[in-house]
Order: C-alpha cells, then structure tokens, then sequence
C-alpha cells in the first residue's frame, strides 16, 4: 500500500509541476482565485504532512505564496511525504487539530488519500478558472501521466 501512496504522490507532484509551469507562462492569472487556490493547494499539503509529523506548520490555510516559490514548497511537501511514507504505519492514528482548533484523529492512510483526493479537486478548480481566462488547460489525469 505504501507503493501505491508514492506512486499517487508522485503523480500529484507532477501535476502540481505542470500546474506551477502554466502559471509562470502566464504570471498575470496568478491573482484573485487563482493564487488563492494554487497557494491553499501546496498550504494545505503541507499542513498535512506537518500534522503527521507532530510538529507545527510553518505556513497557513489561506495564505497566498510567492509564484517564484510554489516548486521549492512543492518538491518539500513531496519529500516529506515520502519520508513519512517510510516512517509511520498507515493504520497508524494520528491526532490532531484543524485550524479552527477542533480535534481530530484519523489514519496516516486516511491522511494521505486526504492529500491527494484535495489536490486534484483544486487543480481541476485552478485548470477551469485557467481556462476561463484564456489560457490553454493542461491534462492531469492520472491515466495520461501513467502512458
């Protein structure tokens, strides 16, 4: 199950690559919503993964990132994805509080399905509000990234 977890993860990166590579061809959609949603995207991943390790995040929900800094916070969130893949049990429970301080416990592997359920909801929210803009939507099926 832990191949399956990287190898979704590694799809996500990928994506999110390709996601960050269409925003900088286009730095002037990376405003309003879409800077919104591309940040909370990349925030959240990491919020996650801070939670798994038990330690507190270093950025926040709904805070908006540098354009020039979505692929380093991108390539961390994969690393620390994958050593926490290499860590910690999936059947492991893992507690925790959301950002309006209620707590929480589910699995490592609810987590992480969690992660990458979330990315490609927004990615397809980023794709569509691209589109609208004018710009050329990339593929993201998984299908597609496996050929």
């Amino acid at each position: 199950m832990k191949a399956f977890f990287l190898d979704k993860f590694e799809y996500t990166k990928h994506c999110n690559r390709l996601l960050i590579e269409l925003l900088r061809k286009n730095p002037e959609t990376y405003k309003e919503k879409i800077s919104l949603l591309a940040s909370h995207t990349l925030n959240a991943h990491h919020i996650w993964n801070h939670r798994i390790f038990g330690v507190a995040t270093a950025l926040s929900v709904w805070q908006i990132l540098d354009l020039n800094h979505l692929d380093a916070i991108n390539e961390e969130n994969f690393e620390h994805t994958k050593e926490l893949l290499q860590k910690k049990n999936l059947k492991e429970p893992i507690d925790y509080s959301n950002s309006k301080g209620q707590n929480f416990t589910n699995t490592a592997e609810e987590i992480f399905f969690h992660i990458i359920n979330h990315s490609n909801y927004h990615r397809g929210q980023l794709v569509s509000q691209l589109k609208v803009k004018g710009v050329e939507p990339i593929v993201t099926d998984y299908i597609f990234y496996k050929r």
